[in-house]
């Protein structure tokens, strides 16, 4: 009897780069590994959508759609590439109105895009109705998606088969047009037997021919057994990346897969061993500069209790490293369980996943619940559509509080098509003000993309990439046998002992350090004096409201610095006349930095 034919997708040029360098690789670097794919014999790929979108335009200084024609050329017109949307949300962290979700079907279609994977991460299936429309109309597939994971323990409601036949059953009723059904487990915890009950209702309700398939992430070390669960309840198809972005908080890696099938009697895709291993070596050697995050490898027994999401992961880490907080990031992933369990059962998935971290970042670095971030709030309130359980009614009250919003039950997406800094023609004139040319891809990368996209269309993007090459630096000789090395931005004093032909180690000792580049002020505490404003946390200078001699009040706004993908404003905490200004623009600051000075 003929094996049965599972269709792969290969992650690794989407999922597989958000989830290890956090979506941070440059389009020439990779694209010789797709070639090599393509040889190998894969031919279904995720090349687009979710954080490949915006990512290119904040830290690679790249077109995402020139990339999307590249990789058409390179996987070659047969390929079914494939691209993740959020629902109402595309590929941003906001909900969008239905002139911009239009245009996302439209332009993914023009630039290549043959599947649109769409999701909801609070499963509210009012948020796919219309991008569904707008992604058959625009004739591409549509893969329809029941987000999953595991719930911290003691939290019932939501996030069982039950919730999901429930899920499913709506998207049936709603008359949403479909070519395939996913089940998406971002942060990797469903337990298998949760996904073999799910798998096996779905294809009851499904029937026979329709297309279901399962991803999942290896975040909580439970993927190869939640992918062979799927298989025998009946999935037709399953995701996988290539080494060295396989495993850890991306997907399992093909050849582990073909390992684990082998003796059933199941056909991964019609692929082989050995040119799956030609194929990885390629993209080894596009990579091998790569900075590979420590925590990218590992399988993590913290995961199923604070779910955290394996594409959301190492975007986070990455962005803590460039305010130098990484320190932080365990406490934070011990704070997401209570903002999980308070915050109404969405999926930890993007954007849910980004606004739970942003909720437990700000429990760690300014007390539990003093600030609520903007995201997490307006979820809690309903601005993003119905969560899957009621918030707690104390987090919605201090959300509503602290936002200055009522709770709504309206549609997200007819909140978001009252607003009108989400129509084309508030972007239009943005662009126009900018002097740049107003072509529908422009105006989409400036509406997704706000200030950085404008930044990147008027040639100011700043490419962001951690290479190896570009982390340690070279050691420069100070004495006969001495070093000065610089590793991850630390300096070291390095003294060695002669040998015939190598050195031998005697001793590496931490530099002494100022505490501030010579040409940066010095770190002044935030109880200073009141006319000395000064940073509240390490993050990056987004604006800078206020220019040297104007007024300015008490309590008013003078700088937003930004980390987290997240805004924070830095207030005057007198009236006065602004001095002197000591920062710049994009610059990264510190905590307790003097930032303006008041006279």
């Amino acid at each position: 009897m003929a094996k049965k034919f599972i269709d792969i997708m290969d992650t690794t040029f989407r999922d597989g780069f958000q989830s290890v360098f956090g979506a941070r690789v440059l389009m020439n670097d990779f694209l010789p590994a797709v070639s090599a794919a393509k040889e190998a014999g894969i031919n279904h790929f995720e090349f687009g959508g979710g954080a490949r979108f915006q990512s290119l335009y904040f830290y690679l200084n790249e077109d995402a759609f020139t990339m999307m024609d590249k990789f058409r050329e390179a996987a070659g017109k047969d390929a079914n590439l494939q691209t993740l949307s959020r629902g109402v949300n595309t590929v941003t962290l906001d909900t969008g109105s239905r002139e911009l979700i239009d245009m996302h079907a439209k332009l993914f279609a023009k630039h290549g895009t043959t599947t649109i994977r769409n999701f909801d991460a609070l499963n509210d299936v009012k948020n796919l109705e219309y991008s569904a429309q707008r992604i058959k109309h625009h004739g591409l597939k549509h893969e329809v998606v029941v987000t999953m994971m595991d719930l911290p323990p003691n939290c019932v409601g939501a996030h069982d088969a039950e919730f999901y036949e429930k899920c499913l059953r709506e998207i049936l009723d709603s008359g949403i047009e479909f070519d395939s059904v996913c089940f998406k487990d971002a942060s990797g915890t469903s337990s298998p037997e949760k996904v073999y009950q799910t798998i096996k209702m779905a294809r009851r309700l499904l029937g026979d021919n329709v297309h279901l398939r399962l991803h999942t992430h290896e975040t909580a070390g439970v993927s190869i057994a939640c992918y062979l669960a799927a298989l025998e309840a009946g999935a037709d198809g399953i995701d996988l990346a290539a080494s060295p972005v396989s495993g850890g908080t991306s997907q399992p890696d093909i050849l582990t897969m073909l390992h684990a099938v082998k003796g059933k009697d199941y056909d991964l895709g019609g692929l082989e061993v050995d040119k799956i291993l030609k194929y990885e070596d390629v993209l080894h050697d596009c990579l091998k500069d790569y900075f590979m995050p420590p925590e990218a490898t590992q399988v993590s027994p913290l995961i199923p209790f604070s779910p955290m999401p394996g594409g959301a992961l190492t975007a986070n880490t990455q962005m803590m490293r460039d305010n130098n907080i990484l320190d932080k990031f365990p406490a934070v992933i011990k704070a997401m369980r209570e903002v999980v369990e308070k915050g109404g059962y969405g999926t930890s998935v993007t954007p849910v996943s980004q606004f739970y971290f942003q909720q437990a970042f700000n429990n760690v670095m300014f007390g539990p619940w003093k600030k609520i971030a903007e995201g997490y709030g307006k979820m809690v309130l309903g601005y993003f559509g119905k969560t899957p359980v009621t918030p707690s009614a104390d987090i919605v009250e201090l959300a509503a509080k602290q936002l200055n919003l009522e709770p709504t039950t309206a549609p997200a997406i007819d909140i978001a098509d009252q607003d009108e800094t989400k129509s084309i023609a508030h972007t239009k004139a943005i662009l126009e003000k900018e002097g740049i040319e107003a072509t529908e891809e422009n105006i989409f990368i400036a509406a997704a993309c706000k200030e950085k996209g404008i930044a990147y269309l008027k040639g100011e993007g700043k490419v962001m990439v951690r290479k190896n090459s570009d982390i340690i630096k070279p050691a420069t000789k100070s004495g006969s046998n001495q070093f000065s090395v610089t590793v991850n931005g630390h300096n070291y004093n390095v003294e060695v002992a002669d040998g015939f032909d190598n050195f031998t180690l005697k001793s590496i000792t931490p530099a002494k350090e100022s505490s501030q580049p010579k040409d940066e002020p010095k770190a002044v505490s935030s109880t200073g004096a009141s006319n000395e404003i000064t940073a509240t946390m390490s993050a990056g200078v987004f604006k800078i409201l206020v220019n040297i001699g104007d007024s300015v009040k008490a309590g008013q706004t003078v700088v937003i610095l930004e980390a987290m993908k997240m805004e924070i404003p830095i207030e005057a905490g007198c009236d006065g006349e602004v001095e002197e200004i000591l920062i710049s623009q994009g610059q990264t600051v510190e905590d307790g930095q003097l930032l303006v000075k008041l006279k």
